[in-house]
């Protein structure tokens, strides 16, 4: 089967960090739908003219439209990529679904909170329209390797995620647009979380919280108990001047420890520093492919969904818990 899809925004992930020479390519939803050979990508919609003029030179057989409701008079794709801001993204996969594609890919988060979450859930059960959303780190090679590899370790003792960047951790008066990472960067980390534990995070202990001078939350720590995990903490900080994702898996007789651009796994073995001790040694068996084939997996797993061969991976409803998890430490962090 090829099937048709259509872009809703062509800003920096929808198309142009697909030009970005560091990340591994494709890195945005036109170059992992072009590069598909199930696909035929037929046309985009954005309010920004000079967006759409490059999209067009690089997708020359795609039409282009300066809304998406004009696409939809015109187009009816079997797919629809949602790739605009986060205030826009209740409206746009509404939008999307009331179309009746086929699918519609939503990115990441699901929506500015979970009451908007809830009105795409139910406007989509209503339709009958699966959505997917793009958490990118269920399709990567590494992660999912990772998560085969938990057996390997034991029992999970504790997990601990970690976000440093320089953008703003949370502030109420940036709710209305969604430009605090709480929301943008943690919705990724949430979701991996539960992804790799499968098991929901619930009533956060949240600690070691930082306001600058703007009463801007800068820093904090939440902290859960899971049935599948005695401690895990989720660790975010918004005053960093670089920026790094990662999570320690701690076992029983194991570690992992993956992020952006690392990936170790750690066996216990008889020690080789201390007699009859035993120590956690890099298990050199695991390999990784050189590249992870996070976007392009995305798509894939989409095309598979569609043939029949394959469940969504990562699922709206998978999404929409995350974003209540992430509302429970806002909430947290408001007090």
């Amino acid at each position: 089967m090829i099937y048709t899809a259509a872009i809703i925004g062509v800003g920096r992930i929808g198309f142009t960090l697909g030009f970005d020479k560091k990340r591994e390519q494709p890195a945005s939803h036109t170059m992992a739908l072009k590069q598909n050979k199930q696909i035929r990508l037929v046309a985009a919609a954005d309010k920004d003219s000079e967006n759409l003029i490059k999209w067009h030179k690089y997708v020359k057989n795609g039409t282009t439209f300066t809304s998406s409701t004009e696409l939809y008079k015109s187009i009816h794709p079997d797919i629809i990529t949602v790739a605009v801001n986060e205030d826009s993204h209740m409206e746009e996969c509404i939008k999307a679904i009331e179309s009746h594609p086929k699918l519609v890919i939503l990115e990441k988060p699901v929506a500015l909170n979970s009451q908007e979450a809830q009105k795409i859930a139910e406007c989509a059960q209503k339709n009958n329209i699966p959505v997917m959303v793009n958490h990118e780190r269920r399709f990567s090679a590494d992660y999912i390797t990772a998560k085969k590899y938990l057996p390997q370790i034991g029992t999970l003792q504790t997990i601990r995620g970690e976000l440093y960047s320089g953008l703003r951790i949370y502030g109420e008066e940036f709710e209305k647009d969604g430009t605090y990472s709480l929301i943008h960067d943690g919705t990724h980390l949430v979701d991996l979380i539960q992804y790799i534990l499968e098991d929901s995070l619930e009533n956060p202990t949240v600690t070691g919280i930082y306001k600058d001078e703007k009463n801007i939350i800068r820093n904090f720590t939440a902290t859960y108990t899971t049935p599948n995990c005695s401690q895990v903490q989720i660790v975010m900080s918004g005053r960093s001047k670089f920026f790094t994702f990662g999570i320690d898996i701690l076992g029983t007789e194991g570690r992992i420890c993956i992020g952006n651009g690392y990936a170790k796994f750690y066996k216990r073995q008889e020690s080789k520093l201390y007699t009859g001790f035993y120590s956690l040694s890099k298990d050199k068996s695991v390999k990784l492919p050189k590249k992870t084939g996070y976007f392009s997996g995305m798509i894939q797993n989409a095309v598979d969904f569609l043939d029949g061969t394959a469940e969504l991976k990562s699922p709206l409803s998978s999404a929409i818990q995350d974003l209540k998890v992430l509302e429970d430490i806002k909430n947290k962090l408001k007090i």
